[in-house]
């Protein structure tokens, strides 16, 4: 691939490899903008089959991540780190991690990093004693992903307030994909709602647990799509909003956790005009950057969840903008964090090295 012509594409600041051949470590940082603030983004640990995928992966996240933050109002820009190695063998493992964080300390804080996919509080615990540049700590706001599950219950009942004219979730039938670790939060939110629950995972556990906790009705995971549903809440693979998934849709409402569900921009229109409001996934999955940037200025949880209940707010006015110009909604959500990054960074220098 041509990585100039990639950064280019779409302004991208940095594209750093990190290399530690005593313990094997292999990371990619990628940060995209400092024009709010430095980059925030998680570490995601993956056994990538090839380094140009790794790279596809970190450059796509690290840009949601700065439109994340800027459609949750927060000063902030965006950035990721991929990891390439296999989670079995390196996870809690001190040596490695706290060589990770030496990595980034030597960024001098132009990027924050945190938990992501196969990472957690434990790993970022280690990260911390090489570097003062990473959030999610146990001793602070912990895990993010019971956050992340509130903000999208607070997007799905802005989302049924858009496509039915209220909030009352009570009696409806929604379906769940994915039952990791914000998807089982999400459940209990919507249990407690009076929802009815359909849900699937490859993991045969998780959907027992649902099954037994959430009196949940489990399909096959190819059948999700196909389900008589008032909302879909994807809460795991990306790109399954697409030619093949959009036909079988009966739901009025998508919204749920996953990071870029849309396979392409063309399905957020094809959503739009069959009548479906899709809560954009990364103004819907922002509670947990919302949560961990409390930690600058001191966590406090109930002030965190005040900010994450915003989303709700945050998404009328995209849905808003989608119907006043006649665009998708996640061209809306683009139109919203983009502006926002424009008028605030004419009065805000770069994020520069110390």
């Amino acid at each position: 691939m041509n990585i100039f012509e990639n950064l280019e594409k779409y302004n991208y600041e940095e594209l750093v490899f990190f290399n530690d051949t005593e313990t094997g470590l292999k990371a990619i940082t990628c940060i995209h903008s400092t024009k709010l603030g430095p980059s925030l983004g998680g570490t995601r640990l993956w056994n990538y089959a090839t380094e140009e995928e790794a790279i596809i992966d970190v450059l796509r996240l690290a840009r949601g991540m700065t439109l994340k933050s800027a459609a949750a109002g927060l000063d902030l820009g965006g950035g990721k780190t991929v990891i390439i190695a296999d989670s079995n063998k390196v996870k809690g493992n001190e040596v490695f991690w706290r060589s990770y964080g030496k990595f980034i300390n030597s960024l001098n804080g132009r990027y924050i990093t945190a938990e992501d996919v196969n990472t957690s509080p434990v790993e970022m615990d280690f990260v911390a004693k090489e570097t003062n540049f990473v959030v999610g700590l146990r001793r602070k706001s912990g895990d993010p992903s019971p956050m992340t599950a509130y903000g999208v219950y607070m997007s799905i009942k802005a989302s049924a307030f858009k496509a039915y004219g209220n909030d009352n979730l009570s009696g409806k039938r929604v379906s769940i994909q994915g039952l990791g670790h914000v998807g089982m939060v999400l459940c209990d939110y919507l249990h407690k709602d009076g929802v009815e629950l359909i849900v699937s995972d490859i993991d045969k556990e998780k959907v027992n647990n649902a099954i037994k906790l959430y009196n949940a009705k489990a399909v096959d995971v190819n059948d999700i799509y196909s389900q008589d549903v008032d909302i879909f809440a994807p809460c795991g693979l990306g790109a399954i909003i697409n030619d093949d998934t959009i036909p079988q849709f009966k739901c009025k409402v998508i919204a749920g956790s996953a990071n870029n569900v849309l396979k392409e921009a063309k399905h957020g229109k094809i959503l739009k005009d069959k009548g479906i409001v899709y809560a954009p996934d990364y103004v819907a999955n922002a509670g947990g950057v919302i949560n961990v940037s409390f930690e600058s200025t001191g966590y406090n949880y109930d002030d965190a969840k005040d900010a994450t209940a915003k989303i709700y707010d945050r998404l009328l006015q995209i849905f808003e903008t989608s119907d006043r110009e006649n665009i998708s909604t996640q061209e809306a959500a683009d139109k919203v964090a983009l502006d926002r990054i424009e008028s605030l960074s004419k009065i805000k220098a770069k994020y520069v090295r110390k």
